[in-house]
């Protein structure tokens, strides 16, 4: 990101959680500032999103359970960036995986935090175009219950206004992708 660093002062770092996503902990700062305190930061190492555009126009969704929202969300395919692994070979795999479809043409759209107050985590996001279905349906993730979804973009936008359960990368993504969707 093009943030200006202004770093703080580690003055004790505790890794409480080490998970197979993230990891958690609690560092005693002092701020650029002066000020001291405790903080605490999921650790995460970020994650690809696809707004997928069929060709005739449709957007490809999920709609997927989640289990810290205790129900289905609506949202547009995305993944775990592994280590090493760069975010735009995550999206390609993981929209074949969760969707079955592939695309012929890409477009990085940005990339932005996901949640800075607490998190290190960073989407990257691509416009998935030019999109063919696999002749195989996909293999989800032990995991993953997962549901494809197809909308007109008119569709999502009043679903998003309705108050239907839609993620905020899914929106914040939909944002970036907005000017190159007729």
């Amino acid at each position: 990101m093009s943030i200006q660093p202004e770093p703080a002062q580690i003055l004790q770092n505790k890794l409480f959680y080490r998970g197979r996503k993230f990891d958690y902990e609690v560092n005693r700062l002092r701020l650029p500032n002066g000020v001291e305190g405790d903080w605490e930061c999921v650790r995460h190492p970020g994650g690809a999103l696809a707004v997928p555009v069929t060709p005739d126009g449709k957007l490809v969704l999920v709609r997927q359970y989640r289990f810290a929202a205790a129900g289905r969300l609506l949202e547009f395919p995305a993944g775990t960036v592994e280590p090493n692994e760069n975010p735009s070979i995550t999206i390609q795999r993981e929209i074949e995986e969760e969707t079955g479809y592939r695309a012929g043409s890409w477009r990085d759209l940005g990339k932005f935090f996901l949640a800075p107050g607490y998190s290190d985590e960073i989407i990257y996001a691509f416009l998935a175009q030019d999109l063919e279905q696999l002749e195989t349906p996909p293999q989800q993730d032990e995991d993953e219950d997962i549901e494809v979804v197809l909308m007109t973009l008119p569709e999502l936008e009043q679903a998003i206004q309705d108050g239907e359960p839609v993620d905020a990368k899914s929106i914040a993504s939909l944002v970036l992708a907005r000017p190159f969707l007729s």
